[in-house]
């Protein structure tokens, strides 16, 4: 009887057993289409009590996956989503930037501008040819406003797109956590735990498009996910992501200055800040967009026009309209006029200032050497001035002020105002004013720009030369910005960059105080301890390394946005080497013709004080309407070849206007290019790698009719055992009856 009981007990784990096998089967029919169902597979194995055959059982069931391949396949596609997310962001750029080709392109206004410029060269006098080289000028910066707002908006957008990333993230290692969890407690038990790994999987798989990850499991079917660069994602308690999105950003909005948050692992802290340790997935490619790509193309743009605005300005600041101005602004910005000062080259440059009367005629004339060297003029009255100078800004505007008064425009202003800029009203209809620079004092010399050394503190010691009087003060500018002097910022520099091999000594001054703080710089200085030490002892300024293309920029800005000034003491060996002046960060979403050449085109320079020796006892400047010297001057500039500093992802370039223009185009359809490249590389490396992993985890119908036609064999062999036995126990029930 025994023996029949285990026969019996033997039969029946055979049919339970098959019974869920074919449980098994049905269930992996049922998922064949099912997005992350892996094939599961029923493992027997053999029940022995004291030695003895005592059926069978399932031992566990397991996932037909191949984790090698999985975790290579999850590699490849956070680089896959790397370039993904960026190929909308590039078809944007492309359809709004174009080709050189395109008539709306940057390159083909500029090429448009030039061919303006040309034209009222022919007829300098014609008021139809000035409103047109207006017009083509602005819509040369209208172009480039349009471009940076784009730039900004594509940036702002990629910034949103990474915290609503971030929010999906804590989502999903909250699930992977609760998964981890379910899995523990029911394998524990003894409970089949492989359809909660499948939809663990789908979230690891999540996660690994969002950013780079890896992950390794315990003993207890835990999975612990972090980084690649080691921040750990899920293990136990899963820590809170964070980024807040901003709300605006400019071209000057980093996150390397903190303008813009960083991505937070746990609490917000700079050391728990993941942002630049992303390698992979949807979060490296926003990120790349937002710190790297973009920025760089507003670098490249802003150089474009930087450049723009200050070779054209240059020139168009050598002469005037006809028959000359009544009034002048000008663009640099002097924080202590009174200290700073200018001096002449002394090789003789002097710079004739004429009044002319309504038909072009010298009414009277002089020079500025002449004036400030007199004892007819100036703040005291009969203060005379050294040769060649220095002189303070201020007493330079209070002489030409004088000199206007006593020569006809009694009522003539001629200061440094509240903005720092110096200003000149003639406050008369009947005179007109020029500055014409020459190689010489004497009247009709040579003209050519003179040289100017600029002491921006009034220490002695030149801090920059300048040509073009006029120039210097951006008295005639054509193109202008809304930019101001609170900001500067170096060339683009290796990041490797170390400071001078002797010791420099920084002075920082602003508006309000004067001299706020100097910092002496020892030898080998990085640029990264540059900026902390800057920022760390000098009143009211902070300093930063900003990455751009291969390299990096130091920026200095004043914390209350007033204007200031960077000096050395001893030369300019450092801030030559940095390249450190005024910041041009965003000139070009702020860059327009000057507004009164806007509403009246017949502004525009055409002419330059010219010398006639026969007229007069002696000789006299004039003024001609048809006069085209700077005309033409205007058009080699925009025909001749600049040169452009590394910006962005742009080395050093030599190239005209609309060559440069093309050249920032070009390599922003290279990037395009690439990344679509690059894209459908990976997309076929990908598509193989899953082919790959599903053949391996996917449910085969050929397979599962097989298994079933074996387990359903089995189930019908142990049911006719049980009824076997069956009938052999009634009849020996029977014959014991």
């Amino acid at each position: 009887m025994g023996d029949l009981t285990l026969a019996l007990r033997v039969a029946q784990s055979g049919l339970l057993s098959n019974q869920e096998a074919l449980h098994n089967v049905s269930n992996n029919v049922s998922n064949i289409n099912t997005v992350g169902y892996s094939r599961k597979i029923i493992n027997f194995e053999q029940v022995s009590v004291n030695g003895v055959g005592a059926g069978t059982q399932i031992s566990e069931i397991t996932r037909s996956i191949d984790q090698g391949l999985l975790k290579s396949l999850r590699i490849e596609r956070g680089e896959f989503n790397n370039n993904a997310i960026q190929d909308d962001f590039y078809t944007r750029m492309q359809e709004l930037f174009g080709s050189p080709s395109d008539n709306n392109s940057i390159a083909h206004l500029m090429e448009s501008f030039g061919e303006a410029m040309e034209l009222l060269a022919v007829s300098p006098d014609k008021s139809l040819e000035a409103a047109e080289v207006v017009r083509r000028a602005a819509d040369v910066t209208e172009k480039m406003k349009d471009m940076s707002e784009t730039i900004q908006e594509l940036r702002l957008q990629a910034d949103k797109e990474i915290a609503e990333l971030i929010g999906s993230m804590n989502t999903i290692t909250t699930k992977i956590d609760k998964l981890n969890d379910d899995i523990i407690s029911n394998s524990s038990v003894g409970r089949d735990t492989t359809d909660l790994k499948d939809q663990r999987d789908l979230e690891i798989d999540k996660l690994t498009d969002i950013i780079d990850i890896r992950y390794f499991f315990r003993s207890d079917g835990d999975v612990v996910v972090f980084t690649e660069s080691g921040r750990t994602l899920v293990d136990t308690i899963p820590p809170t992501l964070t980024h807040v999105p901003a709300s605006s950003v400019s071209a000057t909005s980093t996150h390397s200055e903190g303008d813009i948050a960083g991505i937070f692992v746990g609490t917000a802290i700079a050391s728990n800040d993941i942002t630049n340790d992303i390698r992979e997935g949807q979060l490296k490619g926003l990120v790349d967009l937002r710190d790297s790509v973009l920025p760089n193309l507003q670098a490249e743009l802003d150089e474009l026009a930087s450049d723009l605005r200050d070779v054209l300005n240059q020139v168009h600041n050598r002469g005037v309209p006809f028959p000359g101005s009544q009034t002048m602004s000008g663009s640099r910005i002097f924080i202590r006029p009174a200290e700073q000062t200018m001096t002449l080259d002394s090789g003789g440059d002097d710079v004739a200032i004429t009044l002319f009367d309504s038909t072009g005629n010298q009414s009277a004339t002089t020079t500025l050497e002449t004036i400030m060297t007199s004892n007819l003029y100036g703040t005291s009255g009969s203060q005379v001035q050294a040769a060649n100078g220095p002189w303070t800004i201020t007493e330079v505007a209070a002489q030409v002020e004088d000199w206007l008064q006593a020569n006809g425009a009694s009522g003539a202003t001629a200061s440094i105002g509240t903005d720092g800029k110096m200003a000149i009203a003639l406050n008369t209809t009947s005179l007109n004013l020029a500055f014409r620079d020459e190689a010489a004092t004497a009247d009709g010399s040579t003209a050519e720009d003179v040289v100017i050394s600029y002491d921006a503190n009034g220490d002695g010691v030149s801090d920059e030369t300048v040509s073009g009087f006029s120039y210097f003060f951006g008295l005639n500018d054509f193109l202008i910005d809304s930019k101001f002097d609170n900001q500067w910022e170096s060339q683009v520099v290796a990041t490797s960059f170390a400071s001078p091999t002797t010791s420099q000594t920084l002075t920082f001054r602003d508006a309000a105080t004067g001299t706020i703080g100097t910092l002496a710089v020892t030898s080998g200085t990085s640029l990264t301890d540059l900026a902390t030490n800057i920022t760390n002892n000098i009143t009211n300024i902070t300093a930063t390394v900003v990455p751009e293309g291969d390299g990096s920029r130091l920026r200095i800005s004043h914390d209350n946005g007033s204007s200031i000034t960077v000096t050395q003491a001893t030369g300019n060996t450092l801030l030559t080497e940095l390249g450190l002046a005024t910041a041009d960060t965003g000139v070009a979403s702020v860059l327009q013709v000057r507004t009164d050449i806007q509403s009246a085109p017949a502004k525009i320079s055409t002419a330059r004080a010219q010398w006639n020796a026969a007229l007069g006892t002696g000789g006299q400047y004039f003024m001609g309407s048809g006069d085209d010297t700077i005309a033409q001057q205007l058009v080699t500039a925009m025909t001749s070849t600049n040169t452009f500093e590394k910006a962005g992802g742009l080395a050093t370039k030599t190239a005209t206007f609309a060559g440069y223009a093309s050249e920032i185009l070009s390599a922003n359809a290279s990037l395009a290019g690439v990344n679509e490249r690059e894209l459908e590389s990976q997309r076929t490396l990908v598509e193989s790698l899953q082919f790959k992993s599903d053949s391996v985890r996917g449910v085969n119908l050929d397979q599962e009719m097989a298994d079933l036609l074996v387990f359903e064999q089995a189930f019908a062999a142990a049911a006719r055992v049980i009824a076997v036995i069956q009938s052999m126990i009634d009849a020996l029930d029977r014959a014991i009856q």
